[in-house]
């Protein structure tokens, strides 16, 4: 945990800020600067907390908010107690309650033991900017609020961090969908990852979607969802060039010849485009490359030495063999453009799907552009399994999307995503 005051600035401090709001502590903008306002949220909190009111996140402080951003308390049981009084007490619904604790028979409490208790807000933030740790802490979060998805790692990253995934259903049809191989597209990671909350909380309120019954189209099939194919790289747009990086001399010599991290990085942290990493006719994409002078890395469009020459690449070349999957979304940002052929590759059966997708978000439906014809992800799934495979341009505008952009795009693909479930 970091320390944060006035004058710090940064991904974590819209996180102090969005999950105050939340609470009803701040009420201004979500900007990443800690400023008077800021403080004055955390001081109301940690008086209401009976905590040292300093006006900074302290380890203490941030133990507290930590149960609001995880969307969870642990709740020692009482003699009387009742699931109902246990709601009532937490202002949270019953349903939450006994999603998170499938294993308690509510009719027998058992005193002193341990439940956990949902919070009623949503733990997938979607007025902030990203990083590697607060990925994390969702995922976790969610895991806990929803025991009965699997959670696990596709993969490592460079500097070792884990491309998490999250599967959700139990039906043999196979469906992934990952997000932010681009650094600079970490909006694609909340983007999935609301999906995600919502596709869960529909699947406990036992609701419907497009006239389908959740719980039918889950027992139909798995979804499975990798929301930051490139950690290191996102941390390095989000929160800077850090002096401990073991990259930091080759990343500062790009800082030191006009590179924003924040606004132009897309590579992993070894400079390495990842979606132009996979064997696709790689060789041709090199070739591309080289008639227009990019030799080595760089902060876009370098596909490595040699397909597969990171591991981000290789973690998700090895997930997606292992599990077999039946159709597979990539997103990116933007252009609200369906990628969805690979020459004679396609199968005939990916039209229908493009086409359902083209409806319910209103995207154009596109072949292949000329700058990244080959050595992406979905050019490699076509080639290798034959099914289908789509690249999905979300948003429009420069990358990176403000977030302010998060709503119209999450319209305009929540059924986009479901139609991939059916």
């Amino acid at each position: 945990m970091r320390y944060l005051n006035v004058g710090s600035k940064g991904p974590y401090v819209m996180q102090i800020q969005s999950i105050l709001k939340k609470l009803g502590y701040f009420n201004s903008k979500i900007d990443g600067i800690y400023g008077a306002k800021t403080a004055d949220a955390v001081k109301k909190f940690q008086h209401d907390y009976g905590l040292f009111i300093s006006g900074g996140v302290d380890f203490i402080t941030w133990d507290i908010l930590d149960r609001y951003i995880y969307g969870f308390d642990n709740y020692r049981i009482q003699e009387g107690d009742t699931l109902y009084k246990i709601a009532k007490l937490y202002v949270t619904d019953i349903d939450l309650i006994r999603s998170a604790n499938p294993n308690v028979n509510e009719l027998n409490l058992q005193n002193s033991s341990y439940i956990v208790v949902p919070y009623k807000i949503d733990i997938v933030p979607i007025d902030i900017e990203y990083t590697y740790e607060i990925c994390q802490k969702i995922i976790k979060g969610l895991k806990v609020r929803y025991p009965f998805i699997e959670i696990g790692s596709a993969g490592k990253s460079v500097l070792g961090k884990n491309l998490d995934y999250i599967c959700i259903g139990t039906g043999p049809n196979k469906v992934f969908i990952n997000a932010a191989h681009h650094a600079i597209e970490w909006i694609t990671t909340p983007l999935v990852l609301k999906f995600a909350e919502d596709l869960l909380k529909r699947n406990i309120n036992d609701s419907y979607l497009m006239g389908h019954r959740i719980r039918d189209v889950l027992n139909r099939t798995s979804l499975y969802v990798v929301p930051m194919v490139n950690p290191d790289g996102v941390d390095l747009a989000n929160e800077g060039l850090n002096n401990k990086n073991p990259y930091y001399d080759e990343l500062i010599s790009f800082h030191n010849k006009g590179v924003n991290f924040h606004s132009q990085w897309k590579a992993n942290i070894r400079g390495v485009d990842l979606n132009k990493n996979y064997p696709a006719n790689w060789e041709n994409e090199k070739a591309q490359e080289i008639a227009e002078g990019i030799t080595k890395p760089a902060p876009a469009e370098f596909g490595g030495d040699f397909p597969l020459s990171e591991p981000e690449t290789i973690g998700m070349v090895g997930f997606t063999n292992r599990n077999g999957f039946d159709l597979t979304i990539a997103y990116h940002t933007q252009g609200k453009v369906i990628y969805w052929t690979y020459g004679s590759s396609t199968p005939n059966r990916a039209r229908a799907y493009a086409e359902k997708f083209q409806k319910v978000s209103g995207y154009t439906l596109k072949g292949n552009p000329s700058d990244a014809a080959y050595a992406g992800y979905k050019d490699w799934f076509i080639e290798t399994h034959k099914k289908p495979g789509f690249t999905v341009e979300a948003g429009i505008g420069a990358n990176p999307l403000p977030i302010e952009q998060f709503g119209q795009m999450y319209r305009d693909n929540e059924l986009l995503m479901f139609s991939a479930l059916l």
